[in-house]
């Protein structure tokens, strides 16, 4: 079964944190992931600035891009249009969320054809994953995130 995976769960799988034993898990049982464009660049920006705060060691970080490279080569993406930049401008005016939240989301959308019904969307932000389960969306892991 398909997922739609929010950046937040694709950075445990690239270094240790507590959700990674689960979102390890979840792969595993996904055969293909779907992710929206810039789930790269936010994965990268979140490397970079562990990096930058010493909480990522300069090994540690490039051991982390390389499998986030490795990752990205087999799932697939959302590409920016104006379908997704319309969804996000509306998701905007009725959920409390950050413009690249709000660009997931609509990814999430355009990936289930509107037909969020059954649809798995995984993710560990609490804000976006209030937003998607208001759109739909069964989110997963089942609690709260972060």
């Amino acid at each position: 079964m398909a997922r739609f995976w929010d950046a937040s769960v694709v950075i445990p799988l690239l270094v240790h944190e507590p959700a990674t034993s689960l979102m390890l898990t979840v792969l595993k049982d996904d055969r293909h992931m779907i992710v929206w464009w810039g789930t790269q660049i936010e994965c990268v920006s979140a490397l970079v600035r562990r990096g930058r705060e010493g909480v990522l060691q300069p090994q540690g970080e490039l051991e982390a891009r390389t499998a986030l490279d490795v990752l990205g080569s087999s799932w697939s993406e959302i590409q920016p249009t104006d379908r997704v930049r319309s969804t996000a401008e509306r998701l905007l005016t009725v959920h409390p969320l950050r413009a690249a939240d709000a660009l997931q989301l609509a990814s999430a959308l355009i990936w289930s054809d509107d037909v969020s019904k059954r649809r798995v969307f995984v993710c560990l932000d609490d804000r976006l994953r209030d937003a998607a389960r208001k759109e739909g969306f069964t989110v997963f892991p089942t609690g709260t995130g972060r």
